[in-house]
């Protein structure tokens, strides 16, 4: 075991004190945790209302809608293929909907304007076989908003795109799972049924100390939605994927693809927004990125943080009581800002590109100055020095152009124009002309610059 594995004993007493107090004040039969760090299993710990039988990494829990995300990786999947594009319309590949004009990418966002929920009776309590075809789960109004306006979470949308699986690759949803994604990672305990050991769904009654047990259905066409079975060991693992992709699953660009918000948040949630197929929420300064779930008898969520290299995992077997969102959250959190982050030591790039080297200073926009810095991965930063202003990372194009990949210029192009003598000239982004000085004179500046130049008052 190396040490960046072992936590100190303050925080790892402070996240069992945390998962005690979870379970004891939400009144759940048991609760299972796990926290990673640097791709590691760092901490783990059970409660459980029956003495010597807590869960364990080990034990299935229904996840319920965590089972999104894995859907969601296979929809990226075909997408990567070439076998569809998120921007088309479900019709063109699942015809005879009712929504067919709804985009994949719609879907995944949860941006379509379908409902939350499928007609009575309620899904996730009874069996699936009561909604076989797909037009008993999204019912005779499927369509509650305008397509594309806003985020309006459903969970017949994501039945959709697991019928979309099924139909590019002619295998069940659950086969498919298996075989593009819990085989190449490893997931051997995520299951679309439970294999033991396994805990068992209890609703707890919410004014007296007594439980009911809840039944566990088979959801049918609404599996994609929320079907899965997992374990903490398993869904760290996932994480340590959404996180940094891998290239037998999906590769990392496509990853950060599903990391990025989808569509604006719903009126006053302005603290969290969703991707495809992942929820991001702020806590604090941090963003924390994964996907929550319940089905009756089970809660559970899954957070990560790219920037930490931390996840947490919370899992238990109650139809309310413990929130394992905000558990989930401060385990994260206590591991983070108690035992921040080493980072790799500074070295210096192996070889450098002459002509790139020659891009990097300042360059002046107007009067306001950016500094351009070169990236240990061949990219181009742009930062403002002096005030707040558009920050970008960009790649090189094979054509000698640069994409811009985030923030004002994400997908605007850079370019580098040089004069007749092959010197640089000025730098164009977007149309706007950067110069290594301010309205520097001979520059192809748009306007001109006026030729008595820069001069005082008494001139």
């Amino acid at each position: 075991m190396t040490s960046s594995e072992v936590l100190l004993p303050g925080t790892r007493r402070a996240l069992l004190h945390r998962i005690a107090v979870a379970q004891s004040e939400g009144r759940a039969p048991s609760l299972v945790a796990a926290v990673q760090r640097d791709g590691r299993i760092a901490w783990s710990g059970a409660r459980s209302c029956v003495d010597d039988h807590e869960p364990d990494g080990d034990t299935q829990f229904r996840i319920g809608s965590i089972t999104k995300t894995f859907t969601a990786v296979l929809v990226m999947r075909l997408r990567d293929e070439g076998l569809l594009d998120l921007d088309d319309p479900l019709e063109k590949h699942l015809p005879g909907t009712a929504v067919g004009q709804v985009t994949v990418f719609q879907l995944l966002g949860h941006s379509g304007g379908l409902g939350a929920e499928t007609p009575a009776p309620w899904w996730e309590r009874t069996p699936g076989v009561l909604r076989p075809e797909l037009a008993d789960v999204l019912g005779e109004r499927p369509l509650i908003h305008s397509s594309g306006h806003g985020h309006h979470y459903s969970n017949p949308g994501y039945t959709l795109l697991g019928s979309l699986v099924e139909r590019l690759r002619g295998d069940s949803w659950a086969e498919v799972l298996r075989r593009e994604l819990l085989e190449p990672l490893g997931m051997d305990r995520t299951t679309a049924q439970a294999h033991a050991p396994h805990a068992g769904g209890w609703a707890v009654h919410p004014w007296a100390d007594v439980m009911l047990p809840e039944p566990a259905e088979d959801l049918g066409l609404m599996a994609p939605a929320g079907q899965l079975w997992s374990t903490t060991t398993d869904l760290l693992r996932f994480a340590a994927f959404l996180a940094q992709g891998d290239e037998r699953v999906l590769c990392a660009s496509s990853v950060a693809e599903m990391r990025a918000p989808a569509a604006p948040p719903e009126a006053g949630d302005w603290a969290g927004t969703y991707g495809l197929g992942l929820q991001a929420v702020r806590r604090g300064d941090r963003t924390l990125l994964g996907h929550s779930g319940s089905l009756p008898g089970f809660l559970a969520t899954l957070w990560f943080s790219v920037e930490d290299d931390v996840a947490a995992v919370v899992l238990s077997n109650a139809t309310s009581g413990p929130l394992t969102g905000a558990v989930a959250a401060d385990l994260l959190q206590i591991v983070a800002d108690a035992e921040p982050r080493i980072p790799e030591p500074w070295r210096p790039l192996p070889e450098v590109d002459q002509d790139l080297l020659a891009l990097t200073g300042p360059w002046y926009w107007g009067t306001q100055v950016h500094g351009v810095k070169l990236l240990a991965d061949g990219g181009l930063e742009f930062q403002p020095l002096r005030a707040a202003g558009r920050a970008a990372r960009f790649r090189a194009r094979p054509d000698g152009t640069w994409v811009g990949l985030n923030g004002y210029y994400a997908g605007e192009t850079l370019r580098v124009v040089r004069a007749a003598d092959g010197t640089v000239d000025h730098l164009d982004l977007g149309s706007f002309v950067f110069t290594r000085e301010p309205y520097e004179r001979g520059a192809d500046v748009p306007g001109g610059v006026d030729e008595g130049g820069w001069r005082g008052l008494a001139t």
